[in-house]
């Protein structure tokens, strides 16, 4: 027997009993993985300042963890109104979409993309596909899945390596910034071996970098500004590095940016947000060209939420919006989705 929530038909419920889905660090080094290969992985302080938000509006919060847990839990006969889920997956191109592909299942709903928003954003390389057949600019890239396609590489130089498939800087570092040919086959083959992932090549942009926070769905999604990535003497060069985001205290500078460059990321940001059909929140990383025009770089579907730490509220804090809000903001676009709102 179920013990789904009721509610009244047509009604929305005061108090939901929320559900939330996480991929926990701790539990993956006590398994023996490396602190790269879990870097997108939550601390206990992003789970619980989640839940401090959640019950704050008054809402039940059980916590559920990964996606084994979820299908445990699931096959007990457990439900929710909706699941929180920032579970990242371990493995996969499909990793993000595992949770969202098991609650679609049990018509559950739940925070962020679906499987075909989480599929499709995991992998850059489909992403800026189908980014630059929306007429969205983006860097020229190709995708290097074998070192022959090494071979038939027509960018001009400088390029940019890393993973397809990774986030949180994953597998970039001062030497993916690529000048000239005999570092382009090093670079690649030590990526497609660490990563046993594709390579994402593409030219290299030298201007500014950004990042634009996004909150909604469709029409209704609202860039909540552009945030100015500026590197400090000591950092790593050329890059957002993994490294330079593990250490962003000393490496890095944070600043709002308002000109008339910083509108055209977030107009370009909204646009492939739209068009990639993504749901309740996240970023767009973006980098102008030469002549100042922001590109495309990557989105992050399921931005981190770390109170603290990650990008998205540290944005929200340049704009003075506080963490429950961006909580409360998320949601009530998800519930909103679901018809519960």
């Amino acid at each position: 027997m179920s013990d789904r929530p009721s509610r009244a038909s047509n009604s929305v419920p005061r108090k939901l009993v929320i559900g939330m889905t996480y991929d926990l660090r701790d539990d993956y080094l006590r398994e023996g993985f490396s602190l790269e290969e879990t870097a997108e992985f939550d601390k206990p302080d992003t789970i619980d300042a989640i839940e401090n938000a959640l019950t704050a509006e008054g809402h039940r919060v059980e916590r559920i963890g990964h996606v084994r847990s979820l299908m445990s839990r699931l096959s007990e006969g457990r439900r929710w109104d909706l699941v929180f889920n920032i579970a990242e997956g371990l493995s996969g191109f499909g990793r993000e979409a595992q949770v969202p592909a098991v609650l679609d299942a049990y018509s559950i709903p739940y925070t962020f993309s679906d499987v075909l928003g989480q599929s499709i954003t995991l992998h850059k390389g489909i992403t800026k596909h189908i980014v630059r057949d929306l007429g969205i600019p983006t860097p020229d890239f190709v995708v290097i899945s074998d070192p022959d396609d090494l071979l038939s590489v027509n960018l001009a130089y400088p390029l940019f390596a890393k993973p397809v498939a990774e986030g949180t800087g994953k597998g970039i570092s001062s030497r993916s910034k690529i000048d000239k040919a005999e570092d382009l086959k090093t670079t690649c083959l030590y990526l497609l071996k660490q990563f046993r992932q594709p390579v994402l090549l593409e030219r290299y942009l030298p201007g500014r970098e950004f990042t634009v926070g996004i909150v909604g769905t469709g029409g209704k999604a609202r860039a909540l500004g552009a945030m100015e990535v500026l590197l400090n003497p000591e950092a790593e060069k050329h890059a957002y590095s993994y490294e330079n985001k593990e250490f962003y205290e000393q490496r890095v500078r944070y600043q709002l940016a308002d000109d008339e460059e910083a509108g055209k990321a977030i107009d370009v940001s909204l646009a492939a947000w739209r068009g990639l059909n993504l749901k309740d929140a996240g970023r767009i990383d973006l980098r102008s060209d030469a002549d100042g025009t922001p590109n495309f770089i990557e989105v992050n579907s399921l931005a981190g939420l770390n109170p603290v730490h990650s990008d998205l509220p540290i944005l929200c804090r340049l704009v003075g919006v506080p963490y429950e809000r961006l909580i409360s903001d998320i949601l009530a676009s998800a519930l909103a989705r679901a018809g519960l709102a």
